[in-house]
């Protein structure tokens, strides 16, 4: 994997900072704590994970948000696969990924065997099948095969990254979504709310993670 950003920087508490957006890759307080409240609990999981439940991701970044789903899928118990499909403009390549996820060492025997089967298109494991589709997610999501029945959209800020957020893009959203299947978001931009309410969710902000007062969520109607 090639890091097409070439540009990050790190606080002292060894959080990167991407460049181009000037925005975090996680949570300044606790991007794990964040991603268990805004992603899993926002998609009613682990309790909804069966054999074969696919997760996509718009915005997949240090890969924080994965390893988080897998070990709440391993400590669940469930038997068979887990699906992970994301799609990342500027993949970070291994070196810099291990870096930011050295923050999370709770994390660091899943980390340890993700990045040793990691390769620029994803990542086969026992349980686990990650696909990672590079490039604009403009162009890659309409050609995708495949549906999810949760997504995780991750993208930088709204303000500071707005190609991941158009009303298009989330309309390719709901098309790649099974029935019933969610979406959970950090962001409560009512713009963003709109779209995806016009994408085919029903839309609900909630409670959000430390300062945040809300994010977003919804399921798919029949």
């Amino acid at each position: 994997m090639t890091d097409q950003t070439g540009r990050l920087d790190w606080n002292e508490d060894g959080v990167p900072i991407s460049q181009r957006f000037d925005d975090p890759y996680f949570s300044l307080q606790d991007g794990l704590a964040e991603t268990r409240h805004v992603f899993l609990g926002g998609n009613d999981l682990p309790e909804r994970y069966v054999d074969g439940f696919h997760v996509a991701e718009l915005g997949f970044g240090t890969g924080l948000n994965l390893l988080a789903t897998w070990q709440a899928w391993r400590e669940h118990g469930v038997v068979g696969k887990l699906y992970f499909t994301s799609f990342e403009a500027f993949p970070l390549d291994a070196t810099e990924m291990r870096k930011a996820l050295d923050a999370f060492p709770e994390m660091s025997n899943l980390a340890y065997e993700l990045l040793g089967a990691l390769t620029s298109t994803g990542a086969k494991l026992d349980d686990l099948t990650f696909d990672l589709i590079a490039g604009d997610a403009r162009e890659t999501l309409p050609l995708w095969q495949g549906k999810a029945d949760a997504w995780f959209l991750d993208g930088f800020s709204p303000a500071k990254n707005p190609e991941l957020w158009e009303a298009t893009l989330l309309a390719e959203v709901g098309k790649h979504t099974n029935t019933n299947g969610t979406f959970a978001s950090y962001t409560a931009a009512g713009f963003v709310r709109r779209a995806l309410g016009e994408a085919g969710f029903d839309v609900q902000r909630v409670t959000g993670f430390g300062r945040k007062r809300h994010m977003s969520i919804g399921t798919k109607r029949g």
